[in-house]
């Protein structure tokens, strides 16, 4: 096949990408290279990319439809995987506007120009956060008509207008609603990121609350193993790929704490009202329909990362950390 992946030089969009290409298909990417963090992780995992060959790129916002469009004319795409977001739960409330403009539009964007040039095969990076208010485990069935932050606002409407193509233009569409993504060169604005970065460098790391919330880790290679199979969906379909198991903030700390042979330094702050108490995905969907669960248990996933830090950490120390 010939994928078009946006956020190809993301966190998430460049384990895609790359499990893409090891699996036979080429892989054109797309990605702003915004400075929301660090772009020099951004360029490392570009490399990697360039580095495997079968893979083109193009330095192209989703939101700039004629950019786009000049990216569909060149080449015949098989299937569309939406991984450009602007994400972070907390940063949306200072600017709601980038989220619906990237999220939303650009979203629209790529559905219209797939409609136009009849690519019939949508994968939406979808969150999690959208189960605002809702029992646990959480369903794919479950109403989420109650978004907590502007984020969660900019995914669910994201998915709703995959639907709407869906149901108009025949366009099959997975919705995958990712829990807590971390891994090896992730995002710099997450937990697992910032406690390792921090204790290595001696500094404190900030927890909002007792450490008590949880989430619902999960590993960036299970992640872009099961966006993979998801190319596979007919009709529209929505499915949790999630770790199957909450862990708690604390727990993360202590694992950070074995593995970098550091104590980390813990300042407490007061809950933020954007976050959610604690995620947790019910599987059973994708376990059924992707024959995909995750693999590698939040134990050794820390492991790894930390490992990660220690191979890179001769130009990691020197990132600006959100």
């Amino acid at each position: 096949m010939r994928v078009l992946v946006t956020g190809c030089a993301g966190f998430i969009g460049w384990r895609v990408s790359e499990l893409l290409i090891e699996r036979g298909h080429e892989v054109v990417g797309v990605d702003n290279m915004n400075d929301y963090y660090d772009v020099r992780l951004k360029e490392w995992r570009l490399k990697r990319l360039k580095d495997l060959g079968n893979f083109t790129f193009y330095r192209v916002d989703v939101e700039d439809y004629e950019g786009l469009k000049e990216v569909f004319r060149k080449h015949n795409f098989d299937a569309v995987v939406n991984e450009a977001a602007r994400a972070g739960v907390r940063y949306s409330v200072k600017d709601p506007w980038v989220y619906i403009r990237t999220n939303v539009y650009g979203t629209l964007n790529l559905l219209e120009l797939m409609k136009e040039f009849g690519v019939k095969k949508f994968l939406l990076a979808s969150t999690s956060s959208v189960y605002a208010g809702q029992k646990m485990p959480f369903r794919e069935d479950f109403p989420v008509n109650t978004p907590i932050s502007p984020y969660a606002a900019s995914k669910r409407s994201a998915e709703i207008l995959s639907y709407t193509y869906h149901h108009l233009y025949g366009i099959d569409v997975a919705v995958l609603r990712y829990f807590t993504v971390y891994g090896p060169a992730g995002r710099p604005d997450m937990s697992v990121f910032k406690f390792i970065y921090r204790t290595m460098k001696g500094e404190p790391i900030e927890v909002f609350g007792e450490g008590n919330q949880s989430r619902d880790f999960t590993y960036v290679d299970d992640i872009a193993e099961g966006t993979v199979k998801a190319l596979e969906v007919k009709g529209y379909e929505i499915i949790n790929l999630g770790g199957n198991r909450p862990h708690k903030l604390n727990e993360l700390i202590e694992l950070v704490s074995r593995f970098t042979g550091r104590e980390p330094k813990v300042v407490r702050r007061d809950p933020v009202n954007v976050d959610m108490p604690s995620t947790w995905a019910d599987i059973s969907k994708a376990k059924e329909l992707l024959g995909w669960e995750p693999k590698v248990s939040f134990e050794e996933g820390v492991r790894r990362t930390v490992e990660w830090f220690e191979k890179n950490w001769s130009w990691v120390k020197d990132l600006k950390v959100l």
